[in-house]
């Protein structure tokens, strides 16, 4: 008899997800990390180790005040009391999960028996990395500027159906086979670039090994903590508009970073999923190269990246700034349904004596319909701008709403109405304790 669980009407809306709505670099690791306070299960359903985010916790006994930076496990893991989840659609690079997790136990974070690994998740090796960095020369001036971190070239190996999976590693001799055809591949597409292929079956020898404890076939995993009525968090890597489909193609990373990936990555119908929230950074960042319409190269763009301290978690890569970009975020919020928003940094613009919103794209004075697909008219658009008064501040002590200043409140509500979609949380300040809750009830 099948083990897997029958569907359940329980399963309706019981899911939550955080989504970027950007470039990413949203702050999307701070919600998570209030949020996972009420889930049972924090999953990760798309990226890998290339995404970053960095959450400050009190941990253990005496309550230490420590900073974690999470790239490849799913940050609710902060949570003593909540289980992590790693999805089919993520591709994980296995020393990286080691390297993550120890750090983690360091710190005080358990993982054991709250940690799990979809079968079915493609796995990333050091080759995959060597290639990025090679794919990336052989670009030259149009190259991505991706994190080398063989995220790419790993989506590549799984869209050819060359790929490994997790469960590949317990048929070892067949892996093996798979393994040595893969890099052959890759040096007669790249030449024989210094990799010892040998050393890395017996290292993935040991690996499976240890990872056994973690792997789970991922569809009955989170089937069966649906069907038990768990309340599971998806935290979602990157954002909408790196998104493989939807982003801004080719300078996008090799996932669905958008609703869809939800479903697709962790195996679970889309009326399972309830509130979708997007998260905005009340400005715009971006790392690495590509399109940004609303980019300052100025006294503000220095402001925005010394005081929100915007450089990658993963990278440490300094971050493009600009002004808020509605267009954008109209588009992502088509197509990724948020029914909320949470608004972080909003604390940066502080001292700012105005503030610039982007309404319209324009060419030949005419206005686009959306956000193009096409970056050679990306390149062209004349961005059509709305300007608003600054406030004084600062503004993170604030801990309600109403007591935020005028100027600063009409620039949140245009925001509000502009997309038709509530605000439910404003992020005045980097502290846990620094975001303003507007439950959409009571508005």
């Amino acid at each position: 008899m099948s083990t897997l669980p029958k569907p359940s009407l329980s399963q309706n809306g019981q899911v939550t997800v955080v989504l970027g709505s950007q470039w990413g670099d949203e702050g999307k690791g701070k919600l998570t990390d209030m949020l996972a306070g009420e889930m049972d299960i924090c999953a990760r359903c798309a990226g890998g180790n290339n995404a970053g985010h960095t959450i400050v916790a009190n941990v253990g006994p005496e309550q230490v005040k420590t900073k974690f930076d999470f790239h490849l496990l799913p940050s609710g893991l902060v949570n003593p009391r909540c289980v992590g989840f790693i999805g089919s659609g993520v591709v994980v690079h296995v020393p990286s999960f080691f390297s993550e997790m120890d750090t983690l136990e360091k710190k005080g974070l358990k993982c054991d028996n709250r940690l799990f690994l979809s079968d079915r998740a493609h796995l990333v090796f050091d080759f995959h990395q060597v290639v990025d960095g090679l794919k990336e020369v052989e670009l030259g001036g149009s190259s991505i500027g991706t994190t080398k971190k063989g995220i790419g070239p790993a989506y590549s190996s799984k869209a050819s159906r060359s790929g490994l999976r997790v469960h590949h590693l317990y048929d070892f001799d067949t892996f093996a086979q798979k393994f040595r055809k893969l890099v052959e591949a890759r040096f007669k597409r790249y030449g024989n670039f210094e990799y010892d292929t040998e050393g890395e079956i017996a290292r993935y020898r040991a690996f499976a090994e240890r990872l056994r404890p973690f792997v789970v076939d991922g569809v009955t995993f989170i089937h069966s903590m649906l069907s038990s009525n768990r309340r599971v968090l998806v935290e979602g890597a990157n954002a909408l508009m790196l998104d493989l489909d939807y982003g801004t193609y080719p300078f996008v990373t090799s996932s669905s970073t958008g609703i869809g990936g939800v479903c697709t990555g962790l195996g679970i119908p889309p009326q399972s999923i309830g509130k979708v929230i997007g998260v905005t950074k009340a400005y715009t960042s971006r790392v690495g190269a590509g399109p940004f319409p609303t980019e300052l190269n100025d006294d503000i763009m220095t402001h925005l990246q010394e005081v929100g301290a915007e450089y990658g978690t993963t990278t440490g890569r300094r971050r493009r700034c600009g002004w808020l970009d509605m267009v954008m975020l109209r588009y992502s919020c088509l197509i990724n349904g948020y029914t909320c928003l949470n608004l972080t940094k909003l604390d940066v613009l502080d001292g700012l004596k105005e503030l610039k919103v982007a309404t319209n794209y324009m060419i030949n004075g005419k206005e686009l319909a959306s956000f193009p697909a096409d970056l050679s008219m990306l390149a062209k658009v004349e961005v059509v701008y709305k300007t608003f008064p600054g406030w004084e501040g600062p503004i993170s002590e604030v801990t309600e709403y109403q007591q935020l200043p005028q100027t600063c409140r009409e620039y949140v509500e245009f925001i509000e109405d502009f997309l038709g979609i509530p605000i439910e949380w404003i992020g005045v300040g980097p502290g846990r304790q620094s975001m303003l809750h507007r439950p959409i009830a009571n508005k």
